[in-house]
């Protein structure tokens, strides 16, 4: 459930990556990481429906991994997956949402420079690194565990439980970064409040709260719930 996907299948196109453009189809589920792509979407102004079509898999009955059409498109069987009008499939979070930024410049979420973007990439690493990956494999090994042990290694209940300490000691850490701003990058909304917020929310939906004393994170989640893409959150699936 970290910012990542799966592995797309190889695919012979007469068409170059450049000339790739049309997206048609978002396969993904009520996981963290698919939801993070849909709330960029909605930042973006982009409407399912409209500008593209969204496939749901059910992934507490482990739908997404057996449906052979989808295991053709993402061999791994992760969300999301974003498919192209020409059959290519793009996976993992993070690169889904740089490749729209690329469809879809404005506004802006990754930066305008190439000194903006490397300065909201490193904020996004450190956080996936130091937050989302303790945290999914806590919860992999603890709260989800009924649902993960048949399908994957996950670590022993007590690992988990050290896991999601580490995390917290992480987002406390974050919140020393905030300091008073609303705003971990750039001084404004970029993709790095966004996944910080999107991590946020999942946590709660499976019982977590923010470490204590952290109230400049409880400030920046109180405050990014009135954007757009919050609604993503108490959306029925």
């Amino acid at each position: 459930m970290r910012a990542t996907g799966g592995l797309c299948a190889p695919r012979t196109h007469a068409k170059s990556l450049r000339e790739r453009t049309s997206m048609t189809t978002l396969h993904s589920s009520l996981g963290p990481n698919p939801r993070l792509v849909r709330m960029f979407m909605i930042e973006k102004g982009l409407e399912e429906g409209r500008d593209f079509t969204r496939v749901h898999y059910d992934i507490i009955t482990g739908q997404n991994r057996q449906d052979a059409g989808y295991m053709g498109k993402n061999p791994q069987g992760t969300t999301p997956t974003l498919e192209l009008d020409d059959g290519t499939c793009l996976t993992e979070s993070w690169p889904i949402c740089e490749y729209v930024e690329e469809l879809h410049p404005a506004p802006n979420l990754f930066g305008e420079t190439p000194l903006e973007r490397a300065e909201v990439r490193k904020w996004v690493r450190l956080f996936d690194q130091e937050v989302v990956v303790p945290m999914t494999m806590g919860f992999r090994a603890t709260t989800g565990r009924p649902m993960f042990e048949p399908r994957m290694t996950v670590v022993t209940p007590e690992a988990g439980a050290e896991l999601f300490a580490l995390a917290d000691e992480k987002w406390r850490m974050f919140d020393s970064y905030l300091g008073g701003s609303n705003h971990i990058a750039l001084g404004r909304f970029t993709f790095a409040d966004l996944i910080m917020f999107a991590f946020a929310n999942f946590g709660f939906t499976v019982g977590w709260k923010l470490p204590e004393g952290t109230d400049n994170l409880a400030r920046f989640v109180e405050t990014h719930n009135h954007r757009p893409c919050a609604v993503i959150w108490t959306m029925a699936e």
